[in-house]
């Protein structure tokens, strides 16, 4: 699907605030109401948007550690094999397959370091993985979803 710039306004508003109301976002895109929630079914079916979600604060709920871990797996070890090997962990907020040394990174969110030290162990017992290096994250300097601040900058 090709996505005008009414349309991306629409994605960026709906990131920013997805409970907005079709006529709040109707008023900044000028269109209806009725015309919002046309383009908004319509990003949904494409699959161009997914879904509409709660962002948690990890923080908030207790989880102040982050990290990312590069995996080094044995040959011919298989994304679906790496994906259905993490797939059970709560602490895995995304996870990727990679360039360069590392087959795959997998961000981690933790209570504190010593949960974060049992979740890397316990990735590292995984068959697949051969050996794991990890970085702890100090502070986020960006964080935005895609689209971010297009609401404002387009007209």
């Amino acid at each position: 699907m090709r996505l005008d710039r009414v349309d991306e306004r629409i994605i960026a508003i709906l990131g920013a605030d997805a409970r907005m109301s079709f006529a709040e976002i109707g008023g900044q895109v000028g269109l209806s109401p009725s015309a919002v929630k046309r383009r908004v079914d319509r990003l949904v079916e494409s699959g161009a948007v997914r879904g509409f979600t709660v962002v948690v604060e990890p923080q908030a709920v207790g989880w102040t550690t982050e990290a990312f871990i590069e995996l080094y797996c044995r040959a011919r070890t298989s994304p679906g094999e790496i994906r259905t090997g993490l797939s059970a962990y709560p602490e895995i907020t995304s996870a990727c397959t990679v360039t360069g040394e590392a087959d795959a990174i997998v961000q981690v969110r933790a209570r504190d370091t010593r949960h974060l030290e049992e979740v890397i162990e316990r990735i590292g017992a995984e068959p697949f993985v051969v050996r794991t290096k990890s970085t702890l994250v100090l502070s986020r300097l960006v964080d935005q979803p895609i689209l971010a601040g297009s609401a404002e900058n387009r007209t």
